[in-house]
This record gives C-alpha cells, structure tokens and sequence, in this order.
C-alpha cells in the first residue's frame, strides 16, 4: 500500500516558526542526551521542501 502524502500551506512566517522550534526540541533532545533521528528527518524536510506559489479561491 502507498503511503499518502499530505502538503500544508505555509507563509514565510510559519515557516521560520517551524524551523525554529524544531531547532530548540532538537537543542533540548541533543542536550538530554536523547536520540535526534526523527526531528532532524522532520527538520530537513521542511527545510527543503519547494515552495511553490498558489491562489486561494475564497469563495464558497
């Protein structure tokens, strides 16, 4: 079975708030002593993930 993929819209804003959070669990994780693995699989993704221009039709 394939897995599904699920995209999310981000501005530039969330983005860096994203990033930066992730940073900060992976500084607190690396300081516990505790494995970084999936923050840092999670980090990469977002970081170069493509970003691509769209409209958002609010009408209903």
């Amino acid at each position: 079975m394939r897995n599904k993929k699920y995209y999310i819209a981000l501005d530039d804003i969330e983005r860096r708030v994203i990033v930066d959070c992730l940073n900060q669990m992976r500084n607190k994780l690396i300081a516990g002593g505790k494995y970084t693995d999936a923050v840092d699989e999670v980090l990469l993704k977002i970081i170069s993930a493509k970003q691509k221009k769209f409209k958002v039709n609010k009408e209903a």
